[in-house]
């Protein structure tokens, strides 16, 4: 996954985003570790906070730029 790589990018701490998800730094810590699974939820509004794609974050694909919204 991602969600390390973009995190420090746009220069966020793991506190800040934890606050976002409302959950505590530690779950948030082992998301980026790979000692606990992202729910699919929190996946979700990690790629509207980081306005790119599921995929993206997933490794799926290399394309950053979020897929168009539906009309």
């Amino acid at each position: 996954m991602r969600i390390k790589d973009l995190r420090e990018d746009a220069d966020i701490t793991q506190t800040e985003l934890a606050n976002y998800l409302n959950i505590k730094q530690n779950t948030y810590s082992q998301y980026e570790n790979g000692h606990r699974q992202l729910p699919i939820d929190a996946l979700i509004k990690l790629a509207a906070y980081f306005n790119t794609s599921t995929d993206y974050i997933l490794e799926l694909t290399d394309e950053i730029k979020p897929y168009p919204h539906r009309k």
